[in-house]
């Protein structure tokens, strides 16, 4: 679809009372939808929602047949993550540990979350895309640096 017509959509729904707006061209699906208002972000709210994406990683068994979840160099300089489930970045971006500057962080180390929770957000693209809890657990590790860049699978979270 051409970048032309996309940006009229986002120019229709902004002008109209609507949420949510899909438009089928062929294959070509666009679909567009209107971020709350009351929901704080760190800058204006994208014309776009960001995807919701979950992560799954798999953990690699060591020599002593217990799980652990390792870092290789390009990721850490070769150091040991704790033992659970480790949460990676699914793409490039900045990381955000709190939905604002001001507003408290989405999660803190020991504390209860269930598959589905929000953890942090990612910006891509001026894209505010949530990474979600994919298990039920206690977070033991926040790997990430809130406002600092995170490359592709790098670790973010450890849930134990």
């Amino acid at each position: 679809m051409d970048l032309r017509k996309i940006k009229k959509l986002i120019d229709l729904l902004e002008a109209s009372n609507l949420s949510e707006l899909e438009i089928k061209e062929g294959e070509e699906v666009v679909r567009l939808a209107r971020m709350p208002k009351q929901m704080p972000m760190m800058m204006p709210a994208p014309a776009a929602a960001a995807p919701v994406t979950h992560v799954h990683v798999e953990q690699r068994p060591s020599a002593g047949g217990q799980h652990h979840a390792h870092v290789d160099g390009t990721h850490g300089g070769g150091r040991e993550l704790p033992d659970g489930h480790v949460i990676r970045a699914p793409m490039v971006g900045t990381f955000y540990g709190s939905p604002n500057p001001e507003a408290p962080p989405f999660v803190k180390i020991g504390q209860q979350v269930k598959a589905g929770d929000v953890l942090g957000i990612i910006e891509a693209m001026k894209m505010f895309n949530q990474i979600e809890a994919d298990i039920s657990g206690t977070v033991t590790a926040i790997l990430a640096t809130s406002g600092q860049p995170v490359e592709f699978d790098e670790p973010m979270f450890v849930i134990g």
